[in-house]
């Protein structure tokens, strides 16, 4: 049996929090929902390490800003909340206390300010532009408009939940290589500052004549022994220029037209917007945000300037009568089958249920050519680190039996 500790609301609004021992986490909710609570959190309890006067130390690295799942976690418990019948206000009164992070809290807090003294939820959301953008808080004003914000609220909590998986599954995927590129630097790093150095006094005394190769190792490893700061200088600079240089529109818009035509990187990004545009733009549309709108809250959605300008005319198209499939057509950034997809959904009336269906689609083709990328990434840095040493090697040897006449 585990110990869980859990967060409900009781019939009544109030919030109930305690302990209880059961198998798992779905006979801790069933439990409380035969209580007649409203379950919000059960988790396990974790063994404690350390004194209890650690507690004062992890606060000081605690966040100071609402985080995505944060906003994802905020979104799902509100909609469970309105569900079950609490009237707005209670709900963020709720929310504001079971909250764990100072900033989410103060955020609640000024939104349940702002909604009592007679702002509308979307109103109330739009005074944090950082936290909730413009299609998040489009969908809110749709939902109250039609009388439905709870419906919307857990259409739209699972809309982020699952852009923050594809998020998340690309990153960690990175993370592997990332270590191994950085390992393969570092042991390049050493060989060429501290075990080449070791070689050059036996080359220095034996007095032959050094090929051609090992000369131009041993001139880049007296360079990275005696201007290594000036490297970093350097790596640094070029750093901050192309920072800067990408946060200006048409560097940016160059960027990221050349990360699409790297092979297969190109691709994964494609499907990437190809996923992010279908779920966003089907989600509006199914909870009665006009298409215009809607294709305008999407591309605001898209992070990939080059698509965003290719995705650009749609809006003319549609409003001449053209469709949505004939332009992706011609935007030539969008995969061949999402296209094919989404004619079918416009010609049978169903695009929004289609275009999730092609949301659905490329979150997996995302996750698969993920999976094939690091595959292929992962031998590749370490067949060219391999090259290289060997090189090195081979470059020393020769030069070592060279200076002593010995058949090579």
């Amino acid at each position: 049996m585990t110990r869980f500790s859990y967060k409900a609301v009781s019939a009544n609004g109030d919030i109930l929090e305690g302990e209880l021992e059961a198998e798992n986490r779905d006979a801790v909710v069933e439990r409380l929902r035969a209580q007649g609570h409203l379950p919000i959190k059960a988790e396990a309890q974790k063994r404690r390490s350390g004194r209890a006067g650690g507690g004062s130390l992890s606060g000081l690295f605690q966040r100071k800003t609402v985080s995505r799942k944060d906003v994802v976690l905020l979104t799902q418990e509100l909609a469970t909340l309105l569900q079950a019948g609490l009237p707005l206000d209670r709900a963020l009164t709720v929310l504001g206390e079971l909250s764990p992070h100072r900033p989410v809290r103060e955020m609640v807090e000024q939104i349940l300010d702002a909604v009592k003294g007679g702002a509308t939820l979307g109103d109330a959301l739009e005074r944090f532009p950082e936290v909730f953008p413009n299609i998040y808080v489009g969908m809110v004003r749709a939902g109250e408009a039609g009388g439905s914000l709870e419906t919307v609220l857990q259409r739209l909590g699972e809309t982020l939940e699952k852009a923050q998986a594809l998020r998340e599954s690309v990153k960690s995927a990175l993370q592997y290589p990332l270590l191994v590129l950085i390992m393969a630097g570092l042991t390049l790093g050493v060989m060429m500052t501290l075990v080449i150095p070791e070689f050059t006094p036996i080359f220095e005394g034996a007095g032959a004549e050094l090929p051609l190769a090992t000369k131009g190792i041993i001139a880049v490893s007296d360079f990275l022994r005696a201007y290594w700061w000036a490297l970093l200088v350097g790596i640094v600079i070029l750093a901050v220029g192309f920072q800067r240089y990408i946060a200006q529109p048409a560097g940016r818009l160059w960027w990221d037209s050349q990360k699409l035509r790297i092979p297969m990187i190109g691709d994964l990004i494609t499907k990437v917007e190809a996923a992010r545009f279908s779920r966003t733009f089907g989600t509006l549309l199914q909870n009665g945000v006009s298409v215009i709108n809607a294709i305008n809250m999407t591309i605001d959605t898209l992070e990939n300037v080059a698509v965003v300008k290719a995705l650009g005319g749609l809006c003319g198209s549609l409003e001449t009568g053209r469709g949505l499939a004939d332009p992706l057509t011609d935007s030539e950034v969008f995969p061949h089958l999402a296209v094919q997809l989404i004619r079918v959904g416009e010609e049978s009336g169903q695009l929004e249920n289609m275009l999730l269906k092609v949301a659905a689609i490329y979150d997996e083709e995302v996750n698969r050519t993920v999976a094939r990328v690091m595959s292929l990434l992962v031998p590749l840095i370490t067949i060219v680190l391999g090259i290289v040493v060997a090189i090195i090697i081979g470059s020393i040897l020769q030069a070592m039996l060279g200076a002593y006449d010995l058949p090579f």
